[in-house]
Order: C-alpha cells, then structure tokens, then sequence
C-alpha cells in the first residue's frame, strides 16, 4: 500500500442500533445551517490516508528490489525487467484475497497477519507455474481509514513480500463511508512473475513413475473459512478467545484461526534449481483433489496416501462440530498440505533433502501411475 485515493460511496452506512445498516446520506450529523460540504462531511479523510502511508514507508522500501524504479508516491510502479537474464521471458500474473479470514481478524482487532495470507495466495500461485514472483500490488477497501491499522495491514503485507522475495510496487488504499462498516476492510492484491518460456512448468512434464511430495501447511490457511465461522462460531457458539489444548502452546481458537498462511515461493524456486521438478500444486479452496488435478495429463493418475501424514488438530475440531463428511473436509480445506510438488522418482531423495533443509516438513505422500488425469486418495490418517 503506496498511495492513498480515497472515495466515497452511496449506499448504507451503519448508523442503526446494533450495527444495523440505516440508509446512508452525505452530511448526515453535519450541522443544519452549514452551506458548504467538504470531502471530510462525506466521511472521507485524505489526511489519514496520507498518514497510513507514512507510516508504512519504512517497511515497503524493505522490500525493494534492484530492478525497482523511483520511491513510493508515483502514479505507476516501475520495474525494470532484466531480459539478459532470459531468453525467452513469460510474464505470469496472479490475483486473489483473503476471504472471510478478515473476519476473524477484525473481530480479534489483529491486523498484521492477514497481509501475510494475502501475500501467500498470490506468489504461490505464481510460483506454481515457475515463475520468480518479481513485484505485488494491492488493494485495501475500507470504511474509515485509521492509520495505525491500515499500517499494520500493510506491514503484514510488506513482510509477505520480503518472505517471497518480491517487491511491494504500489497499492492503493480507498475510503468508502456508507459502503463498509468503519471498521470493515478488505484486501486483494495482483502480483507478477517471471520464468523462461522452457522451463514452464506444466502438466506436460508428469510421468508415469514420479513421485508425489507434500510440503506440510501452517493450518487452515486461507480457505474455506466460511465454513468455518458457520460450523465454530455459529451453530457450535465458540469464543475466538477460549484455549483450546489441542492446540497446544496455551492457544486460543482466535490465534489457531489467524496462523499466518505458509508462503512456499522461495522454497520451490530453490527446489526447482536443485532437482528435476515435474510440477507444482498450491493447495486452496477445492483442497487436494480439486488442486492436484490440475497439474495431471490425461494419461495419468496421482496416488496420494492419507496415511503419511495427520492433519494439524485445528482440522479434527472443524469437522467434528460440523459433522462433516471427510468428502467435504478434502473438497474444501488443504488438511495439512499446503504444496505438492510432483518430482522424477531418481530426484525424489534430493529434493526431500532440499526442502528439509530449508526447514520445510515434506514427505513422500504419493506416487504418479498410469490412469486417465484423476486423483487418487487411499489410505486413512493417523489420529491421535
């Protein structure tokens, strides 16, 4: 978040007892005979957009890189693209959000890990085809800028970015009063890649024989947190402030819901540069089925073996205060892997040994055989 353009909108503004949203007029509160409006009647404040900038400059030039152009507060971002260093060079692109995980961080007053979630969203995609994530660009939407928390997000922002090695570019940060809640904000971000045209990774490159290795997730990440809300603190009336033991380290439910999505993008780069990578697979909403089949020919299927792994305890008190089925736990969470990566079976030890030592929990959770482009799970998880 680089530049501050502030709007406002028509619409609803929570000025009714209880939060409930009252029909919304600009200058509602303004004194009767007051004949001239001003942008701060319209409940927009340019003062504390330029604020928030302020205190996020630091932490943005953080993430700089030597290809980036300028310093903060131009109209465009600017970048310059090393084309000595590639023959044939494929720009990638990535856009995406967090979802209702903000919810839980609004309700918590926490704001400085959800940049991270959003940072993760972006770059793993990315990095899922080959691409160097190279710069980010985001977007916050709120209904009152408040500096210091408009800082924080962005500082989870700017600290995603450096996690990844790309550049914070620009962003933009927009009031809308009579849209959103004062304190309700959303957050998007676009970030661009770039690989070599041979070395794209693509279902082309999977054969029969190749193995399946799981990078272990830091949780729920970013997904499917609409169901979680709905079955933790709807029907089942949890607090976001009861520890839960499971959980282990005195945790709250709260703290659980807001572990900062794991970001892979540097660890598959260095894993693309030390062995024989096929393909990749960032594991979002669809879960493990509805991602891994995305990266599979036709002629092949992927053996994936519940038993090699136990998902984090956050997945177990999910399902069984929903009572949900385990068909809808896999079609919806990541259940503990958050990254496959698809390798030639001689490189399989390798990469393991790669991944490790950049502290990464991996294992052998599969294998390539031939089928017709589905995926296979067998096996059960261990428990307890």
């Amino acid at each position: 978040m680089t530049h501050v353009s502030e709007r406002s909108g028509a619409g609803t503004s929570p000025t009714g007892a209880g939060g409930d949203r009252q029909p919304w007029t600009a200058g509602a509160g303004r004194q009767a005979r007051k004949r001239s409006a001003s942008y701060a009647d319209a409940g927009v404040s340019i003062e504390a957009g330029d604020r928030a900038v302020e205190l996020l400059k630091s932490k943005v030039r953080q993430t700089r890189r030597p290809e980036v152009l300028g310093d903060l507060g131009g109209f465009a971002g600017l970048f310059r693209l090393d084309t000595a260093k590639y023959k044939n060079p494929i720009l990638a692109s990535s856009t995406d959000g967090v979802g209702t995980k903000l919810v839980i961080a609004q309700q918590m007053d926490i704001h400085d890990t959800v940049g991270i979630d959003l940072v993760a969203m972006v770059v793993d995609d990315l990095v899922a085809c080959g691409a160097e994530p190279l710069f980010l660009l985001d977007y916050i939407a709120t209904g009152e800028v408040v500096p210091d928390k408009v800082a924080e997000i962005g500082a989870g922002i700017a600290d995603g970015c450096r996690y990844a090695g790309c550049a914070l570019l620009g962003g933009e940060t927009a009031e809308h009063p009579g849209v959103l809640r004062p304190d309700e904000y959303d957050i998007s971000a676009t970030g661009v890649g770039v690989v070599e045209e041979s070395e794209i990774l693509s279902p082309e490159r999977v054969e029969v024989g190749d193995v399946v290795i799981a990078m272990r997730s830091s949780g729920l990440h970013s997904n499917g947190y609409s169901l979680v809300r709905h079955v933790l603190l709807g029907a089942g009336r949890m607090r976001l402030d009861v520890v839960i033991d499971d959980f282990g380290r005195q945790r709250t439910l709260g703290e659980e819901l807001l572990t900062p999505t794991k970001i892979y993008a540097q660890d598959c780069l260095k894993l693309i540069a030390e062995a024989e990578v096929r393909a990749l697979a960032h594991v979002t909403g669809g879960g493990i089925p509805g991602n891994l089949v995305r990266i599979l020919p036709e002629n092949v299927d992927a053996v994936v073996n519940r038993s090699t792994w136990r998902p984090q305890p956050v997945f177990d008190l999910v399902q069984s205060k929903g009572r949900i089925e385990d068909s809808e736990m896999e079609a919806t969470f990541n259940m503990g892997v958050g990254m496959f990566a698809i390798v030639s079976a001689e490189d399989a030890d390798r990469a393991l040994a790669t991944l490790t030592g950049r502290g990464v929990e991996a294992w052998q959770a599969g294998e390539i055989i031939e089928g017709s482009g589905n995926v296979q799970m067998i096996g059960q998880h261990t428990r307890g």
